[in-house]
């Protein structure tokens, strides 16, 4: 099983896949959701020129963000930055589209964009909003077609394994992994949240809940958007969430919805924070953690370090799943570039 990492796109991510690579993690993912974080396409280019080995992707693109020819002629100017390093995955949106005022999309307009994305990279002409289109690109402005690179569809539920069936490599899941089976892709790829404790660190410590705060965030919101007012009124802490959430205008509340935090006064540290699927404990217990993961059917395992330290989580988090085994624990400088 492969360990890789992802990134809520930042002007400092760079610097952070560089240190990745130094530590062996397999691939870098980046968030695509411009209204909240920077950039994907203009970091993954800064990421490329800042590494040799670490595989690079967007993770997940967002098909109503960008016309699919925007998107082919980035993928293809990253391939020739990172000749065999470049995969990519696509979903419906999550704050990607939220933050824009915008529900998910449906899983039928992400097969037709998927469709004429592939078609694209193939050198073949495409049909898009009625017109007939094809990379016109000529040699140095971007990887000649065909262009190969790993897809892989965003979904947790069957409409989305069903697409990713026909049209992907394979799968990029949020929700713990269901077992193998029909309908299920063979590569299976899992985003997981979590820390790895310090020796004698508490579960409830101030660096713990805020390392876990941002997933915290995220859960509020899934629930929030899922399942209304109710269920995230279940949550600890929900209604007092939902009421600071709800105190915005209408017409506005989608600008505020990723930026409210669960508050503290009225929720209990673990109870709120660490969820079934997050990889939280010692770095033994971590372990076993992944382990798990692998024994699911899970192929790669793409670990969001988030909180104050990026650098901390990055070293802590390789230490548990045996990166740094036989390699020597210096830290990549981080200069500015």
């Amino acid at each position: 099983m492969q360990i890789s990492c992802a990134f809520a796109t930042a002007s400092d991510t760079p610097n952070h896949v560089a240190l990745a690579e130094s530590l062996g993690y397999r691939r870098a993912w980046l968030y695509d959701s411009p209204a909240v974080i920077t950039d994907v396409w203009m970091t993954l280019a800064r990421c490329a020129e800042r590494t040799t080995r670490i595989g690079l992707g967007p993770g997940v693109l967002v098909p109503s963000l960008r016309h699919p020819m925007v998107n082919a002629s980035a993928i293809a100017e990253l391939a020739t930055l990172a000749p065999g390093r470049v995969a990519v995955a696509v979903g419906t949106g999550f704050t990607g589209r939220l933050a824009l005022g915008h529900r998910p999309i449906r899983w039928s307009d992400v097969a037709d964009y998927v469709r004429c994305l592939k078609t694209l990279l193939a050198g073949e002409t495409a049909e898009w909003e009625g017109a007939r289109i094809r990379m016109l690109q000529l040699p140095g402005f971007g990887a000649p077609r065909p262009l190969r690179v790993p897809l892989l569809i965003a979904a947790d539920g069957s409409r989305g394994r069903a697409v990713a069936t026909e049209l992907a490599d394979g799968v990029f899941s949020v929700l713990p992994p269901r077992p193998t089976g029909p309908g299920v892709p063979n590569r299976r790829s899992q985003l997981v949240f979590g820390t790895v404790l310090s020796d004698g660190e508490d579960l409830a410590s101030s660096r713990v809940v805020e390392t876990l705060a941002s997933s915290a965030v995220l859960h509020y919101h899934r629930v929030y958007l899922l399942g209304g007012s109710a269920a995230v009124d279940e949550l600890p802490g929900g209604r007092s969430w939902r009421k600071a959430v709800e105190s915005y205008p209408a017409d506005e509340r989608h600008l505020a919805i990723h930026l409210v935090q669960p508050d503290r006064r009225h929720r209990p540290h673990l109870d709120s924070l660490i969820r079934p699927g997050m990889l939280v404990g010692t770095g033994a217990h971590v372990a076993k953690l992944i382990a798990r993961y692998r024994a699911a059917g899970v192929t790669e395992i793409v670990y969001q370090p988030a909180g104050p330290d990026i650098e901390r989580e990055l070293h802590a988090f390789a230490d548990a799943a045996g990166l740094t085994i036989g390699r020597r624990h210096t830290v990549c400088p981080l200069a500015s570039t």
